[in-house]
């Protein structure tokens, strides 16, 4: 099994839209939403000429990002589930032009894992790469 738990890969496979966080050297922050993919056990993110974004302004000076998937199941009974990643982010080229790729090193995720060990609020942590 890769990083994700099957219900998380599930999940993902379902969602089309995520807010991807970055920060400048300096720390000030970026939050963009953006299409996502599933590669392995990375996300990737692509987007038009994303030379002209902050993110990748962001990117190419302070590598690290955060991810957010997420949605309501329900509104009766309220129902959130989602997941956010953290890691190293790497531009990277494909064929439909550049992209982003993170890779994983801290996944939390809620209202998925049925069985996963709960922290606060029913939300599951997992290191899984180095932080």
């Amino acid at each position: 099994m890769g990083v994700f738990t099957t219900n998380e890969i599930e999940y993902l496979r379902t969602q089309r839209m995520a807010r991807l966080a970055t920060a400048s050297p300096t720390g000030q922050p970026d939050v963009a939403a953006v299409t996502f993919g599933v590669d392995g056990d990375d996300i990737v993110s692509g987007g038009y000429d994303i030379t002209k974004t902050v993110r990748y302004g962001n990117l190419t000076r302070n590598p690290r990002a955060v991810i957010v998937i997420d949605d309501l199941a329900s509104v009766d009974p309220w129902t959130p589930r989602g997941i956010k990643v953290r890691g190293a982010a790497a531009i990277e080229e494909h064929a439909s032009g550049l992209r982003i790729r993170i890779r994983p090193e801290v996944i939390w995720s809620w209202g998925l894992n049925a069985d996963g060990e709960k922290r606060f609020l029913g939300v599951e942590r997992r290191e899984v790469g180095t932080a």
